[in-house]
């Protein structure tokens, strides 16, 4: 049987039912899924029932799953509400909805719900570097200084932030214990984003007896090290033993979530991080094709000794 799982933002908005979904991804090979953050409530019960006849495996939650009462799958992201947000009444509806993600994973069989920490309260300038690294400017006098302010005003602008976030995992915390499930603590796309590299560290630092581990994104961290703000296995060599789950997909440049081998990055630096153990969640979005999963099953199945 296969470790490696798929994630359900592959196909998602093709399917209006789970059964469907599920036929498709284990016509390909897949018999383990993670449930990613845009299913409704009515989806999320249709893959509680097919877990429980055996039809696949739900290894992990995206938060939050399912969405929140009044969202659409369209807006529904994970950090619609912002766990650091310092507007209380926000923090404590993404509190809310996590715990409501917690109790599904539980219910469902899933170990791990993986979610966004939240952000800065600032305009991201992300996407200003990437539009300059697209062009080749990535040495070029603009380049540093829009990155050397973004990182400054982050800086400016992160310890209340940081303080909310901490204070929402420690509500959570007790949640995930009560009902024997592990929070993944993801590494982030957008720099004003929580947590960055260093911020990973602190995090788990204040809850080291707690259900919190790292969950590291391979296009994320990879990201980071495109627009020269961190080092790829800078993430893994320092919190590789927090490690319970990866993201699995590929990039080109800063264009993530393609099928594993359908970009540039090599998958084989990963194997001496990732155990056994780790949960691996193939998280191509859907422009990947039938043919590139299948290939990125095999080869990924080959580099972590199946």
């Amino acid at each position: 049987m296969s470790n490696l799982a798929l994630s359900t933002s592959w196909n998602i908005f093709r399917h209006t039912e789970a059964k469907s979904l599920v036929q498709e991804v284990k016509l390909i090979g897949f018999n383990k899924l993670e449930l990613n953050f845009t299913l409704t409530k009515e989806l999320v019960e249709e893959f509680v029932l097919l877990q429980k006849e055996g039809s696949i495996k739900v290894v992990s939650l995206h938060n939050y799953c399912p969405i929140p009462i009044g969202l659409t799958p369209k807006i529904a992201l994970p950090d619609y509400y912002s766990l650091a947000s310092l507007d209380e009444e926000q923090r404590k509806e993404a509190v809310k909805n996590t715990r409501i993600s917690i109790d599904t994973a539980r219910r469902i069989g899933a170990s791990v719900v993986v979610f966004h920490a939240g952000r800065v309260q600032m305009k991201d300038r992300t996407v200003d570097l990437i539009a300059l690294y697209d062009k080749g400017k990535k040495d070029k006098p603009e380049y540093t200084k829009i990155k050397e302010e973004f990182i400054r005003e982050r800086a400016s602008k992160i310890k209340p932030h940081l303080e909310q976030i901490l204070k929402s995992i420690g509500e959570l915390l007790k949640h995930a214990s009560k009902n024997e499930i592990y929070l993944g603590l993801e590494n982030r796309y957008y720099y004003r984003e929580i947590p960055n590299f260093e911020e990973i560290g602190i995090i788990l630092d204040n809850f080291k007896e707690g259900k919190i581990f790292y969950w590291h994104d391979v296009g994320h961290a990879q990201v980071m090290q495109e627009l020269g703000f961190y080092n790829h296995l800078d993430y893994l060599k320092n919190y590789h033993k927090k490690l319970i789950g990866v993201h699995l997909h590929d990039l080109i440049g800063c264009r993530d979530h393609l099928a594993p081998g359908a970009g540039k990055f090599d998958f084989k630096t990963l194997a001496p991080f990732v155990k056994k153990d780790t949960l691996k969640v193939i998280e191509a979005h859907a422009q990947a094709s039938v043919g590139e999963l299948i290939r990125a099953k095999e080869n990924l199945e080959k580099t972590f000794n199946g």
